[in-house]
């Protein structure tokens, strides 16, 4: 299973990539695993604001359909629109071209809150 130890994870399985004040937020590989083949995507809020923890979007799988949540406060400035015509980029590259959002942080502060590489294996019992 692949957790690159540059980036930082959420409880909720989501990885979060910090350029600056901008953080690029996709599901890691164990998620994208569990939820099985991902065949829809939505994301309806970009350019709002929203606080961390809130709903952001939704990921689709074949078996199930489950909400992804906000790891930092801030704006959604970005959408990976490649996933409405290939959302199974998020199974072949979770942490690459499958990508979601991209959002300019509000508190840098909820940074050192997130899960280093190391918390997030010891979650997910890698």
């Amino acid at each position: 299973m692949n957790i690159p130890s540059e980036l930082k994870y959420t409880k909720d399985h989501e990885w979060i990539r910090i350029e600056g004040d901008i953080a690029t937020v996709g599901i890691t590989d164990f998620a994208q695993g569990e939820l099985g083949d991902i065949v829809y995507v939505e994301v309806e809020t970009l350019d709002e604001t929203l606080d961390q923890e809130e709903v952001f979007g939704t990921v689709e799988a074949v078996k199930t359909v489950s909400d992804l949540f906000q790891p930092l406060s801030g704006e959604i400035i970005a959408f990976n629109e490649s996933l409405e015509d290939e959302p199974e980029k998020v199974n072949t590259d979770p942490y690459g071209d499958g990508w979601m959002v991209k959002i300019k942080i509000n508190d840098p502060s909820q940074v050192e809150g997130l899960l280093s590489d190391a918390d997030y294996k010891a979650l997910i019992g890698a």
